[in-house]
């Protein structure tokens, strides 16, 4: 048995090479599509399938608030409380929020990234330290001593792994904290990452022992038998009895749930299906274009089987020296992709940027994984399958007299249309749904980058100054230091304006919400909610925002005038439509109360996401509203990046305990924002397997029509002896042709329409049934289908009748 496996595979080995073209091109072909397949597949597992690295994750939901403007929104530490308190539904109940701090070192202050986390955090998650100890239970209250754990990347880089670590005392934010334990190699936690340092949350002052005041996140543990459905109840029954009890500061709060999954990979969730079925499609494509390969070569066979079936050769054996051809082309096929998916998954981790990877550990271990290796197992099984499905079925059809009678010339126009032009049809149709998936991401990209930002990005900079409360906490403290770096830099070199701002930026997200009403109107606690910033008199001249109406702030509005606030256009629509907003009063539902006098309308400045639509936003004057930390923004007359290191050398000039980072011009901000990397990201793979699926549908149509205008060249001759002229052969190849792309490209539209329907939430500023899209798409598929079947129809009208009957 083993002797005759060894003949045949020499002898399918022989057959392989004596058809080099064919062989070369079937292996290319279908490891294009396996490499694809198998490389986002591995992102796939990795973000959507593999489990997280806690404990039975399936039982942790992340746990949020909801108003109506944000359907998951932060919770307060007071509202935290009471939810964990009053609860039947957790096991557990814990915090989180991302934050950064100063850590200081004998070189001075340097920014660290962190998390504060609530004393139970880690038990809830299910993950132990590897050395030294978790929190205790009340670590995190006011009174307690402060105590941090590490990372284990900190653990290594600052401390060489020593045990002596657990026991140090660092200074975070001028407070002296205590490392008590390193956490997990492998542990991650993207909502917070890149963390180095997770003290122990101490609710103290401010913001923090505010009912009325959001900023943290919640994770909590279901208890056995519980679903995400009874959760949510019951937490929104709480969260009604927190808004009757404190109607002030809960009212319209509502509560929400998710899977900690969903929470942690939902954003790029869309974006990986999409590229998921983006890539079975190309691997579709191959396989119907090798399939069809292997359908004009089983015909060209059709006299090998018939002699060797005479010979005496049973169909058994046949059958198992074809099956041992498709098992060595299948397998090196396979191999091939394989090897190449891991160079593509990985070249294509390398260019996710370092900002952004570090918010995606999940795709540390991306590789080979036990689903990874069970999918390529089956890919190559399949292709083993698919290889050997047509010489077996001619095999089965086969009979000796007709195989031995004719040159299998006859029979190979009938195989070209009753199954050959189905399969280039489906590989047309498939080419015309990465098409248009390409051309709609395309343009959404294009729509994206070019969309109304409300500034002038060009050589506009910004750099983020944090200074230690501990002498810079006070008003008059930071109104110094400000104006300080403010005068410091307009002195430097080719600076042409500088502004600065607290809680955010354009592009920086909502990092601060304040509630309000308007004054003189009646109220009964709705909420009223929108993202604000503090800004300094000449922010908006330096971004270039446009004033519509009323007056910017200037120096003298700071704490011993009146409150003043300017409102943008977003603002206005919401709160005064049809009204004359500048002279009208808001007042902040805080304690206590600040009545503000509205003094002008800006432009919307795009402050949030790209994609994002953009909120009614508050500008209170820096000066009426202090922090030690705040965004410099720079305009410069020209090479604003050599400005980033000048800016921060001078702020460092000033005072070695005051950091500097996030340097980057507007342009950076834009072309390297979260939503700008994932609809370029999706635009570029797909458009990348489009490409590919149009060269393999065009080549596919190609190589049939060539066959079957080699097949049929008899029938030509004798047409063109009777009199058929040139062009009437032309017509009749162009003719089979046309109608095939025909067919093929109004099923691609009618799937396609379907398919970006399913990825509508990647497309900005696109319908799904985009016709200039859609038509320009199927021009370039007809013109390109067009050029591939002219080539075989010229041949064919340049058929010699005479030589043509002489080679029958």
């Amino acid at each position: 048995m083993t002797e005759l496996l060894w003949k045949d595979l020499r002898f399918a080995i022989r057959q392989l090479r004596k058809n080099p073209g064919f062989t070369v091109t079937a292996i290319i072909v279908l490891s294009l599509g396996i490499c694809a397949s198998l490389a986002i597949f591995a992102f796939v597992d990795a973000a959507l399938i593999r489990p997280l690295p806690y404990r039975d994750p399936a039982r942790l939901v992340g746990v949020f608030e909801r108003i109506s403007a944000m359907p998951r929104s932060n919770l307060s530490w007071p509202d935290y409380l009471d939810w964990k308190r009053l609860n039947t539904v957790f096991t557990s109940m814990d915090v989180y929020n991302r934050n950064g701090f100063l850590l200081g070192t004998k070189e001075g202050a340097q920014p660290v990234r962190g998390a504060r986390v609530s004393s139970g955090f880690f038990r809830t998650l299910g993950v132990a330290p590897v050395a030294g100890r978790d929190f205790h239970d009340g670590e995190d209250m006011p009174g307690a001593p402060r105590v941090a754990m590490i990372s284990y990347g900190a653990w290594q880089a600052r401390y060489g792994g020593r045990a002596d670590a657990i026991g140090t005392v660092v200074t975070l934010d001028d407070e002296p904290t205590t490392i008590v334990g390193v956490l997990p190699r492998d542990f991650h936690f993207a909502p917070a990452e890149p963390a180095e340092f997770w003290p122990a949350f101490h609710a103290v002052t401010g913001c923090d022992i505010r009912r009325g005041c959001h900023g943290l996140y919640g994770v909590a543990r279901l208890k056995d038998g519980v679903s995400l459905e009874t959760a949510l109840s019951n937490v929104t029954s709480i969260a009604q009895a927190l808004e009757k009890q404190y109607p002030d500061s809960n009212r319209g709060q509502g509560a929400s749930l998710a899977t900690l999954t969903d929470v942690i990979v939902g954003n790029i969730r869309p974006l990986l299906l999409v590229l998921l079925s983006g890539a079975g499609l190309l691997l579709l494509i191959a396989s119907v274009n090798v399939a069809g390969l292997l359908l004009v070569r089983s015909e060209s066979r059709q006299r090998e089987i018939a002699v060797r079936t005479a010979l005496g050769a049973s169909s058994g054996r046949l059958l198992r020296q074809f099956v041992t051809e498709a098992v060595v082309l299948g397998g090196v096929a396979s191999a091939l992709g394989m090897l190449s998916s891991q160079w593509v998954m990985h070249l294509l981790r390398g260019l996710i940027s370092e900002n952004m990877l570090s918010r995606m550990p999940f795709l540390r271990g991306l590789g080979w994984s036990p689903r990874w290796i069970a999918l390529a197992l089956a890919i190559s099984l399949g292709a083993m399958l698919l290889l050997s499905l047509p010489p077996s079925l001619r095999i089965r059809t086969s009979r000796i007299g007709d195989g031995l009678a004719q040159s299998s010339r006859g029979s190979a126009g009938t195989v070209w249309r009753k199954l050959g032009s189905k399969l280039v049809a489906l590989e047309l149709a498939a080419a015309m749904v990465l098409l248009v998936g390409a051309g709609l991401l395309g343009k959404s990209l294009f729509r994206l980058l070019h969309v109304a930002l409300g500034i002038q990005p060009e050589h506009l900079i910004s750099i983020r100054v944090d200074a230690p409360t501990s002498r810079y906490g006070k008003d008059e403290q930071a109104i110094a230091l400000a104006r300080q770096v403010v005068r410091r830099a307009e002195e430097l070199p080719g600076v042409r304006s500088v502004g600065f701002a607290s809680l955010g930026i354009p592009l920086g997200g909502n990092s601060g919400t304040t509630w309000f009403h308007i004054t003189g109107r009646p109220w009964n606690g709705e909420h009223n909610e929108a993202p604000y910033r503090n800004v300094s008199p000449t922010y908006f001249a330096t971004l270039g925002a446009r004033l519509l109406r009323g007056r910017v702030f200037t120096g003298a509005d700071d704490s011993k005038r009146p409150p003043v606030t300017i409102v943008n256009e977003a603002f206005v629509r919401l709160y005064f439509p049809g009204e004359e907003p500048v002279g009208r009063q808001i007042t902040q539902n805080s304690a206590p109360a600040k009545p503000m006098e509205i003094v002008g309308v800006v432009e919307d400045i795009r402050e949030g996401p790209l994609d994002a639509a953009i909120p009614p936003v508050l500008y209170l004057p820096f000066y009426q509203s202090t922090d030690p930390y705040f965004d410099l923004v720079v305009r410069a007359s020209q090479g604003e990046s050599s400005l980033l290191p000048v800016l921060a050398a001078m702020v460092r000039q000033i005072d070695r305990g005051i950091v500097t980072y996030n340097g980057a011009s507007m342009a950076e901000r834009i072309n390297n924002s979260e939503s700008a990397y994932l609809h370029r990201s999706a635009s570029y793979l797909v458009g990348g397997f489009a490409s590919v699926a149009l060269l393999l549908g065009v080549v596919g149509l190609y190589g049939v029509t060539a066959y079957s205008v080699s097949q049929r060249s008899r029938e030509i001759g004798i047409r063109m002896a009777l009199g058929a002229a040139p062009r009437s052969v032309y017509r009749m190849i162009l003719r089979e042709a046309g109608w095939l792309t025909i067919v093929g490209v109004l099923a691609g539209v009618i799937l396609a329409i379907a398919g970006a329907n399913l990825m509508r939430g990647l497309l900005f500023g696109v319908r799904a049934w985009d016709l200039p899209t859609i038509a320009a798409v199927a021009g370039v598929l007809g013109a390109a289908a067009l050029l591939a079947s002219f080539l075989p129809a010229r041949r064919a009208a340049a058929v010699n009748p005479v030589e043509a009957l002489r080679a029958e």
